[in-house]
């Protein structure tokens, strides 16, 4: 009797865990479509926004190579080198802010300490381009709002608030055992050394988690830099040289280099994925043994 419940038992979770597997090989089926079409799309010959294959008839290079040649248009090598240089000092800066404030918020204790977490909190409800009209006077106040500055205005406006978010980062520190500080303070080190020398190698995961937001954040925005570059298209992000291959007057011509482009766009966050992939499994490994 009890060995036939048990092997009843096996084949019901053995027929559930089936279903969910199929469950879950559909729903991934249905999400790799689209990005299947796109990168085949940046391969096909046919020109124009109607294909009438989901499979191209014809398989060319000439995307690719119109994507970066052709210059006189859509600067589209200008845009990816303001993109990236944006989103590398974006992602650094914004970096070091919320680890610095999930550090104090974490370890320290002061007066406006509570006040400070809760005020973050309600901001972050907001979304963040609510005061993309008021960011944009202070640019143009201070003068960051033409010409070669308007990277500069970039940098600041996708890192400076981004302190804000550091309850993540916060509650991965509180994990970290105090002890390790009062160890390292009782040997006569500073605040700064316990956090660049004790908490942060303990912390690769979050490390890892707070680079790859700070450097999508930049890499995929389009609200903000279209109010920011307005028209000079010299200082386009990606975000906007793509939006701008649809626009009517470009979109037979520039279809399938918007395919090709979305393809380049992913390159730099897939390699950037796959190599601090290697450095949060270390750091969790890290965090088991500590």
């Amino acid at each position: 009797m009890k060995k036939e419940k048990t092997k009843s038992m096996h084949v019901a979770a053995l027929v559930r865990d089936t279903i969910v597997h199929m469950i879950l090989a559909i729903l991934a089926f249905v999400w790799v479509i689209p990005i299947i079409f796109i990168v085949l799309l940046s391969f096909s010959d046919q020109k124009g926004a109607y294909v009438t294959h989901f499979f191209p008839q014809g398989y060319t290079l000439a995307n690719y190579v119109k994507l970066f040649t052709d210059t006189n248009v859509l600067n589209f090598p200008q845009m990816f080198m303001n993109t990236l240089v944006v989103s590398i000092f974006s992602c650094i800066v914004s970096t070091l802010f919320v680890l610095s404030v999930a550090f104090c918020m974490s370890r320290l204790r002061f007066k406006m300490r509570k006040p400070y977490m809760n005020i973050a909190m309600i901001l972050g409800l907001f979304p963040g381009f609510m005061s993309m009209v008021a960011v944009y006077y202070i640019l143009k106040a201070i003068g960051l709002s033409e010409g070669s500055m308007i990277r500069v205005a970039l940098v600041l406006v996708y890192s400076a608030g981004t302190g804000v978010g550091f309850y993540i980062a916060k509650g991965f520190f509180d994990t970290v055992p105090k002890a390790l500080d009062e160890a390292a303070y009782l040997d006569g080190a500073t605040k700064r050394q316990v956090f660049t020398k004790i908490t942060i190698p303990l912390s690769k995961p979050i490390i890892v988690y707070t680079v790859l937001t700070a450097f999508l954040g930049p890499w995929l925005d389009f609200i903000f830099a279209k109010v920011i570059c307005r028209a000079d298209s010299r200082y386009y992000t990606v975000a906007l040289g793509l939006w701008k291959m649809l626009d009517k007057e470009y979109i037979d011509a520039w279809y399938t280099c918007f395919a090709a482009g979305a393809v380049c766009v992913s390159i730099p966050i897939a390699i950037l994925f796959v190599f601090m992939q290697r450095y949060y499994t270390d750091g969790m490994s890290g965090a088991v043994k500590g």
